[in-house]
């Protein structure tokens, strides 16, 4: 365990998520770590890597959605059975996404919201609404005192999905949210405003979760996500809509 320890290399590059993945992807490969071997705990290697948890959380969820990983509560997690090989190719396939095109991803995501938020309007549990409106609550704090919101945003977004309790949506939003919702916020793709503007937007979707009016709840995340859709059909690739919104 210490020479995998000594392994890990601080992250430094601007997607520390794929750099974590590429690191597990090597160490996978070369034999350092093999089929029914257990990682670290996420804390250990969010020290190592120099990155926060969430960054490692969401690499391992990637994996672990890929079957590549599995996480057993209270034990930790594992690399799966698969073999080297399989392992090293898909890997190599989530690192290769084709994340430039921007607008398949955003149009994937607006049509997985709009059944993720009606089924949770249908589905959703008195735990469900605390969590969707503590996320919800907690982004306004920090966006109106000036504060960056995202992961908050993201939560907001997390939460309705979990509240669909339908665990493939679920997983196929968690895979595609915090890349999109951070690219979009951190490179203001729809504007200096767009965070306050959404706050609004936040407590219509959550209102409507909360008395399961299903046509509302749809027609609030459609509104709240129909700026970004738009954008992104312009047909202008992720790199160029970024060099857009970047200032002079």
């Amino acid at each position: 365990m210490q020479a995998l320890r000594e392994t890990l290399q601080t992250i430094t590059a601007e997607n520390p998520v794929d750099k974590i993945i590429q690191q597990l992807k090597q160490l996978i490969v070369s034999g350092q770590l093999r089929p029914g071997d257990r990682l670290p705990a996420e804390r250990n290697l969010s020290e190592r890597f120099g990155v926060g948890r969430s960054y490692v959380r969401e690499a391992i969820l990637k994996l672990e959605f890929y079957g590549l990983l599995k996480t057993t509560p209270q034990s930790g997690t594992y690399v799966s059975g698969l073999s080297i090989k399989v392992i090293d190719n898909i890997i190599t396939d989530i690192i290769n996404f084709n994340k430039d095109d921007f607008g398949a991803l955003i149009e994937a995501r607006y049509y997985l919201e709009l059944d993720a938020v009606k089924l949770a309007a249908e589905r959703r549990t008195d735990e469900d609404l605390k969590s969707i409106e503590l996320a919800m609550l907690d982004y306004e704090v920090k966006t109106q005192s000036g504060e960056n919101g995202v992961e908050d945003d993201m939560l907001f977004h997390m939460m309705i999905a979990r509240a669909s309790h339908n665990s493939v949506i679920e997983s196929m939003i968690l895979i595609l949210i915090p890349d999109l919702i951070r690219t979009i916020t951190e490179n203001k793709i729809c504007g200096e405003n767009r965070g306050k503007l959404a706050i609004a937007e936040h407590r219509a979707i959550y209102q409507a979760i909360q008395t399961g009016d299903i046509d509302a709840v749809e027609h609030a995340m459609a509104a709240h996500l129909d700026e970004i859709l738009q954008v992104s059909r312009t047909g202008h690739k992720l790199k160029d809509l970024i060099n857009q919104h970047k200032p002079a």
